[in-house]
């Protein structure tokens, strides 16, 4: 069962708007390596507009999720890339449909 997730937004810097996108569809190998998170989207919002929602069982799901490898390398290109630190928001799941 899904019960906690993340909703993260990023802003990308004028012109880096495709290594964002890029950075973030690599994402996906590393997160794949992490038992603990059930779901997980990198999705654009607009030209300049990112975010990634992903959902786990419960809390220490999302806090080895938090401490992982995506974070990490988000913190690490995030002043390249990111016109604004990214926003995290912790969130609920209160249902969700998985096939």
């Amino acid at each position: 069962m899904i019960n906690v997730g993340l909703l993260v937004r990023l802003e990308a810097k004028p012109g880096k708007e495709a290594e964002l996108e890029e950075f973030l569809k690599n994402g996906l190998a590393l997160v794949e390596e992490e038992p603990e998170t059930t779901v997980w989207f990198a999705i654009r919002i607009d030209k300049s507009t990112f975010g990634i929602f992903d959902a786990f069982a419960g809390e220490s799901g999302r806090q080895a999720h938090l401490n992982g490898k995506v974070a990490a390398a988000l913190m690490s290109k995030g002043p390249e890339l990111l016109a604004k630190m990214p926003v995290i928001e912790n969130v609920d799941v209160l249902a969700a449909k998985l096939s």
